[in-house]
């Protein structure tokens, strides 16, 4: 069952880092053809639900609401944006970032739609706009409890450095231990913050109990 071909989570054994697994431990100790032994997706299914903060960077920094493909989404511009929105983010806050990436590709996608018809092309490993690896800093220093955001990987792609695939993940999961969120639909969450300029809400988003696994499907509510 593929378990992360959708709006999901990345567990904390979902990636490493020069063979280590999230608290240091040894990568080949933590995952292997039995599944995730330590750090399953199933410790943390009743648990993902507190305080919300959407940063709909494509409305604030992006034109038309959107940001292109191959855009890197910096800390300046996640602090001007949650200043434009008259939010703040801290410590346990589950982060949505809004790139308009999801709105450009559903609309590309639909045959009614004006220049559609032309599906979902690369949104699955193409080029996207995304969390810049100088990021990384910032998640660590606001200590949020996780992030996700409306693309398939959510950080920029093509990636910063030619030789690594994914490079953000591999400082996020296994040295910060943040919950990575991708493929959500944060659109009409957005329409409906534009409308009360109100960017905080309560958000539940437990992942299924699967025993060992590295990821889950995800259905986010966020309560306002």
């Amino acid at each position: 069952m593929p378990l992360q071909c959708s709006t999901q989570w990345d567990g904390l054994g979902h990636i490493f880092d020069h063979g280590k697994a999230w608290n240091g431990r040894p990568a080949e100790q933590v995952v292997t053809s039995d599944g995730d032994l330590v750090t399953g997706i199933e410790h943390m299914a009743p648990h993902v639900a507190g305080r919300g903060v959407l940063l709909d960077v494509g409305r604030a920094i992006g034109e038309e609401g959107e940001l292109p493909d191959g855009f890197a989404i910096t800390e300046e511009h996640l602090i001007a944006t949650a200043e434009a929105q008259g939010v703040t983010v801290g410590r346990g806050d589950l982060v949505v970032v809004r790139t308009g990436q999801l709105a450009r590709v559903r609309r590309r996608g639909s045959p009614h739609a004006e220049g559609g018809g032309g599906g979902w092309g690369d949104y699955a490993g193409g080029p996207a706009p995304g969390l810049s690896f100088t990021t990384a800093g910032w998640l660590r220093g606001t200590e949020i409890a996780a992030i996700a955001t409306d693309t398939w990987g959510f950080e920029v792609r093509p990636n910063e450095f030619e030789h690594a695939f994914q490079p953000l993940h591999q400082v996020a999961i296994p040295h910060l231990g943040l919950l990575i969120g991708e493929m959500w639909d944060p659109d009409a969450l957005a329409e409906d913050c534009a409308a009360d300029g109100v960017y905080e809400f309560w958000l539940t988003a437990a992942p299924l109990p699967i025993t060992g696994a590295v990821g889950s499907p995800v259905n986010p509510i966020a309560v306002k």
